[in-house]
């Protein structure tokens, strides 16, 4: 079921029509001749919008628009007549309405406009429930979120905190891999020990090597004294191996052979070393396809992924959005020392129609901009970047509302596909999921469409 309509309009008739219309298109609804009538169905029953006739004997449309703004301001409401003036359109905006149709009635642009009634109160919805549930959000450490997917990673955190196993840590960019990877450190027994984290696609081999394992005095030109590594900086704690995929395979047989030694040798030395440490690896890359591509080595995958855990995109996470830039909010307001302290219903909802390709990086950046640059205590919707106001969802991919800007179905298809790569950072496996296709067939179609060089 689409949503539920209150039809107000003096005819018979037109209410009838509009309501057989509205059936076909999966709404319910219930319709009433008189705006006194109507006014008494919204306070005994819910609807998801009202769509008003203006010109009627009694109350007119404009009037029952004003009092269902007063009374009920969470129930949008369109209105439709035959006077299609500028003047009555500027009436009934001014009295509150989301819309203004006019008579005779297109059903499909009628359509359209119940739609986006619809989807506006269903937002606002989220946005209040997320306002009284806000103080109660639940954290989990430094990370914050009350959606299933999150519940659902909690849950796992929990299970494995304790144990030594390593751990390998998935997601986009932008999700939280390294803030998951502290969690897991101070949730286990070596919660004492140091956590120490690389970043595998900043050095170059020779460096990365060096930097992990460590170096002998004269190993190289500027090796003048003997350094530990970070396995040995990590000793009775936590080592994270952040972009693990983007390792060299000829460092992954070193870092390989020292995983199942538990022995290491520095650059230059000519003694083995014992370390103890926990390895925690990360990656936004997909592995599997990697070994798949020979780009990555099956038995270093194996010993790394002993546990998995992936971290779900922000888009997935719904409501957590809102209670991720109201803490981002508050943070910063507190850093530019500036009384902001919440964030407009109208914002709120651009943010959780956002699609969010940067995930919670981006949105902590969005929101650090807009408290900076606003002038209010609450932030507004002209607070945020352009390409958050201004998203317009699947007519990206479709084109706009002139037949000149609408794309042919291949291009809508290729325009899709290649925004889901991008979504999904180039991860054929789960963007072949979440196209419903097999690899195989994702491959067919990216070279379909000449677009091979984009995975």
């Amino acid at each position: 079921m689409h949503g539920k309509i209150l039809i107000v309009d003096d005819q018979q008739s037109m209410c009838e029509l509009i309501q057989t219309d509205l059936k076909l298109r999966s709404y319910e609804s219930s319709w009433f001749t008189s705006a006194e009538a109507a006014f008494h169905a919204l306070k005994e029953d819910d609807f998801d919008a009202v769509l008003t006739d203006i010109r009627m004997p009694g109350a007119s449309g404009i009037q029952l628009c004003e009092q269902i703004v007063a009374n009920r301001p969470d129930v949008p409401v369109i209105v439709m007549t035959a006077f299609g003036s500028l003047e009555t359109a500027v009436a009934a905006i001014r009295a509150g309405a989301f819309d203004f149709v006019t008579k005779p009635i297109e059903m499909d642009l009628l359509a359209i406009s119940l739609e986006r009634a619809v989807k506006h109160r269903r937002l606002q919805q989220q946005v209040k429930l997320l306002g009284d549930a806000v103080d109660h959000s639940r954290h989990f450490g430094e990370i914050i979120g009350e959606s299933p997917p999150m519940q659902k990673l909690f849950d796992q955190i929990s299970r494995i905190g304790q144990s030594s196993a390593s751990v390998l840590i998935t997601g986009e960019s932008g999700t939280g891999k390294e803030l998951v990877a502290r969690l897991l450190h101070r949730q286990s027994r070596r919660a004492d020990g140091p956590f120490v984290a690389i970043n595998c696609a900043a050095l170059p081999e020779a460096l990365l090597e060096s930097e992990l394992f460590g170096h002998a005095k004269g190993a190289f030109t500027d090796a003048r004294a003997e350094r530990k590594g970070l396995f040995q900086q990590a000793e009775k704690g936590t080592l994270l191996l952040d972009e693990i995929g983007e390792m060299p395979i000829s460092m992954q047989v070193k870092l390989l052979r020292a995983l199942e030694e538990n022995k290491l040798r520095p650059v230059g030395g000519d003694q083995e070393i014992e370390f103890d440490v926990r390895i925690l690896a990360a990656t936004n890359r997909d592995l599997e396809a990697a070994v798949e591509d020979q780009k990555f080595r099956d038995d270093l995958f194996y010993r790394i992924n002993v546990i998995q855990l992936e971290l779900p995109p922000l888009r997935s996470r719904g409501t957590d959005i809102l209670l991720l830039a109201r803490h981002f909010v508050t943070t910063h307001a507190k850093r530019a020392e500036k009384s902001v302290a919440n964030i407009s219903e109208q914002a709120s909802e651009r943010l959780l129609a956002y699609s969010w390709p940067g995930n919670v990086r981006e949105l902590r950046n969005v929101i650090e901009r807009a408290v900076a640059l606003t002038r209010y205590e609450m932030l507004a919707v002209e607070d945020l970047p352009d390409k958050i106001r201004d998203y317009r969802g699947s007519q990206v991919f479709i084109g706009g509302e002139d037949p000149a800007e609408l794309a042919p179905m291949d291009e809508v298809e290729r325009r899709y596909i290649l925004h889901v790569l991008s979504a999904v950072g180039d991860n054929k496996t789960t963007a072949a999921r979440i196209l419903g296709l097999d690899r195989k067939t994702l491959y067919r179609k990216l070279k379909q469409y000449g677009v091979e060089e984009n995975i």
